[in-house]
């Protein structure tokens, strides 16, 4: 404890770009360190409100880090820092909402519980409406909080809400619980739990070959349904669209746990699909102090330019919208994007067009299985 009161305010001269999983005590003594600290400042001789000293979360403080025997890539974020400051007005109500979510976490670890974000959101309306009007004002104020205290969100009891669903050829149990087969969990899977310390308590057997990441949830329950998993011995598993923490968690366990299964991203022919497989693949900068905790070296294996070209019918591929292109703009500035994922870009953007996945039907509705086998035997993934 008196390391930390030595330091500043928070901790920012210890240089450290990650967020820790720390028990509830330990986050508990930062929060009362910064409240002192604060304190202390405003009853000195010459009394001022500190400013929040946080990690900054922009793309010009992200980097890169490449394991050199894995071939995993995650984003992680750098020494760069910005600041809350009551003083000035445009960031004056976002210094207010980092104490008050602060507040609101200290209250819920003394309490030993749980909350999701929206659980969160909720009780911070009523609480405090002045400061907290939309959902996003307070998952960016929780990401703040992170890179304030450098604890995880979980360490603050912030529980991930989960969609996820998993399929296919592992064998999963709870402690003290029986063994869940997730090949008889029919076509929607089993259900991930939020909890991400249940999901690094669970024990795993599989004997699958591959691990295929569905973006959507529709196709998912499509290949659970035709049960994919028999043919190719295979995982099947989705966050039924932008990826939550959760399935991203049990996704890089899984990985962990049985490092030579390939994971395989099955996404729309846009931007947007192209992002989400990024999100498994990198992390996000948001979350940069967090990325490594759940980054995968997935594999695309598609939609890509070639199954458009040679699959798809012409009256099949609808026009990109301005989100697409946003999103493509995006992906195209930045650097930790492979040169085969750009070509891929600027493909999309070249021909105005995308395509999803569902466009394969024409050629039937089992023809999904039989693109999932040739282009896994081929190797046909980036």
């Amino acid at each position: 404890m008196g390391e930390f009161c030595r330091s500043t305010i928070f901790f920012s001269d210890q240089h450290l770009c990650y967020a820790d999983i720390l028990p509830s005590s330990q986050v508990r003594a930062r929060i009362e360190v910064a409240v002192l600290n604060f304190l202390k400042a405003l009853s000195s001789n010459s009394p001022s409100i500190s400013d929040l000293s946080l990690i900054s979360r922009n793309s010009s403080n992200s980097r890169v880090s490449r394991g050199l025997l894995t071939g995993d890539s995650w984003i992680f974020l750098s020494h760069s820092f910005c600041t809350r400051s009551l003083t000035r007005e445009n960031s004056a109500k976002s210094f207010i909402r980092v104490w008050k979510v602060m507040e609101m976490c200290y209250q819920i670890l003394v309490q030993e519980k749980r909350v999701t974000q929206r659980e969160l959101y909720y009780k911070l309306l009523c609480d405090s409406p002045d400061y907290f009007t939309s959902q996003l004002q307070v998952n960016r104020t929780i990401q703040d909080l992170v890179a304030l205290l450098r604890c995880s969100r979980y360490s603050l009891g912030i529980m991930a809400s989960s969609r996820g669903a998993i399929a296919g050829r592992l064998l999963l149990q709870e402690p003290d619980k029986e063994v869940i087969d997730c090949s008889a969990c029919g076509s929607s899977g089993y259900a991930i739990s939020g909890d991400l310390e249940l999901l690094e308590k669970l024990t795993m057997e599989t004997d699958a070959r591959y691990i295929i990441m569905v973006e959507k949830h529709a196709i998912f329950q499509r290949l659970a349904e035709d049960r994919v998993f028999n043919h190719i011995p295979c995982i099947l598993i989705t966050a039924k669209g932008f990826p939550d923490i959760a399935t991203r968690f049990l996704l890089h366990r899984i990985c962990r746990m049985f490092p030579n299964l390939p994971v395989l991203g099955l996404v729309d022919w846009n931007p947007a699909g192209l992002a989400i497989l990024c999100t498994f693949k990198f992390g996000s900068i948001g979350m940069g102090l967090e990325a490594y905790r759940y980054a995968c070296n997935v594999k695309w294996l598609g939609l890509r330019k070639d199954d458009i070209n040679q699959l798809i019918p012409e009256e099949c591929l609808v026009p990109l919208k301005p989100r697409d292109l946003q999103i493509a703009k995006s992906l195209m500035s930045s650097e930790i994007l492979q040169d085969s994922y750009k070509e891929e870009v600027a493909a999309m953007i070249q021909s105005g067009r995308r395509a999803e996945i569902e466009a394969l039907y024409c050629h039937g509705y089992d023809y999904l299985v039989k693109f999932l086998a040739t282009k896994i035997v081929q190797a046909n993934y980036l």
